[in-house]
């Protein structure tokens, strides 16, 4: 009987490792299941100073855009969903959404690998987006930023607190480039109604590895 219900076990074992998707957490990865929501706002003089600056669209001299959005991501606590459907981005509603995003390529990504996980029709989808990032807590001298600053994340959380005391403490994560030194974006967390809500333990470990320096630079726009 002990024999037989070793075998048992190792036949479940078995299985499970021969199809992932029939239980645990890989099978999380339907439309509509998440957690929350991450609302990733690009800091754009850091991506046109690399390999982004052969972007014309972004990066064009005298555009000078600072925080963009790279994209609204469903979220579990551990990793997220992607390309959750086969639902195409229907082009008109670029011509709806104009701006949204910084290049008109980044419509059709961001929903083919995260909007089809939200369980939103596209158009839904892109107007939450919108509300959020028009809502986003941006620090104003940052839209227009001229010259070099240098800071710190506290300091970074400190400006975005200011303008929304809402902002939960933990609802705030800075990533870094170039080993801790520059910029790169902060991701701003939401419930699945959109309110601000606490980053996962996961995405705020990642920020700090991430932004490792003492402090960081914030290249300033063109």
């Amino acid at each position: 009987m002990k024999r037989l219900f070793i075998l048992f076990n190792l036949l479940i074992i078995v299985f499970a490792m021969a199809c992932p998707a029939c239980g645990g957490s890989a099978s999380r990865n339907g439309s509509g299941d998440f957690d929350f929501y991450v609302l990733a706002m690009s800091w754009s003089p850091n991506f046109c100073a690399g390999q982004g600056g052969k972007d014309s669209e972004q990066c064009r001299p005298g555009r000078n855009p600072g925080f963009v959005l790279h994209g609204l991501w469903p979220q579990y606590q551990k990793s997220f969903p992607q390309n959750c459907s086969s639902v195409h981005l229907p082009s008109q509603l670029k011509r709806e959404f104009p701006g949204l995003f910084p290049n008109d390529r980044l419509y059709d990504h961001e929903w083919r690998r995260h909007g089809t996980c939200s369980g939103l029709l596209p158009q839904e989808y892109l107007a939450l987006a919108k509300a959020l990032k028009q809502a986003a807590p941006l620090p104003p001298r940052y839209r227009h930023l001229r010259e070099p600053l240098r800071t710190t994340t506290v300091a970074l959380k400190k400006e975005f607190k200011a303008v929304d005391a809402n902002l939960p403490d933990n609802g705030m994560a800075v990533f870094c480039s170039g080993s801790g030194r520059f910029l790169k974006e902060v991701f701003l967390c939401y419930d699945r109604q959109g309110k601000p809500t606490a980053c996962s333990y996961e995405i705020l470990s990642k920020s700090t590895r991430s932004c490792r320096q003492p402090d960081f630079l914030i290249r300033p726009g063109r």
